[in-house]
């Protein structure tokens, strides 16, 4: 097994760990991306094992390109997977494109729904966004029929900027600018 020298920061909060995605997260990512309670809102079918791969990829690859990207999510006290979250320019087909800004994403296991696991992740990748980069706008999409999210990204300081589609599905495109 490959070691990887990290330029990923670690994140903690009171009960989480944020931190560079390894490829023992595979498995419990894997799983999440399979759970149709997950994928509801994220293109509505589970991802296969190929898609899994590639998201966890994808997710440590941006850190080496662009300086920022996808936390793994962990329980500290369990080590027990919570999800995914973090920052992307995914170079998305959409209007208004989001072209070179950092698209904020997160994604959690269902066990961890309701606990307020969301709101702790989230708020870390945004206090470490902040310092590290202090971007003037910070995107998300979130499907239009997905309650948790908007009422996350609302909480999070993410107003609505438009209503649009992406790949066919409605989404609410939202942004936070610094005050």
């Amino acid at each position: 097994m490959p070691i990887l020298n990290s330029n990923v920061p670690t994140l903690t909060t009171a009960r989480l760990t944020l931190s560079a995605p390894q490829l023992s997260d595979f498995e419990d990512s894997k799983a999440m991306w399979a759970d149709p309670v997950v994928v509801r809102h994220v293109g509505g079918r589970a991802f296969t094992e190929e898609e899994s791969w590639t998201r966890l990829m994808r997710a440590r690859g941006l850190w080496e390109l662009l300086g920022f990207g996808y936390w793994a999510v962990r329980e500290t006290s369990t080590g027990r997977y919570v999800g995914e979250v973090g920052f992307a320019d995914l170079r998305r087909d959409l209007t208004p494109s989001l072209y070179d800004l950092p698209e904020m994403g997160w994604v959690l296991a269902a066990w961890s729904h309701g606990q307020g696991f969301g709101t702790e992740a989230v708020g870390a990748g945004l206090a470490w966004i902040d310092q590290a980069m202090a971007p003037p706008v910070v995107p998300c999409i979130i499907d239009a029929d997905n309650a948790a999210s908007l009422a996350l990204a609302a909480k999070m300081g993410f107003r609505i900027k438009a209503h649009t589609t992406y790949k066919g599905s409605p989404i609410v495109m939202m942004e936070r600018r610094r005050a």
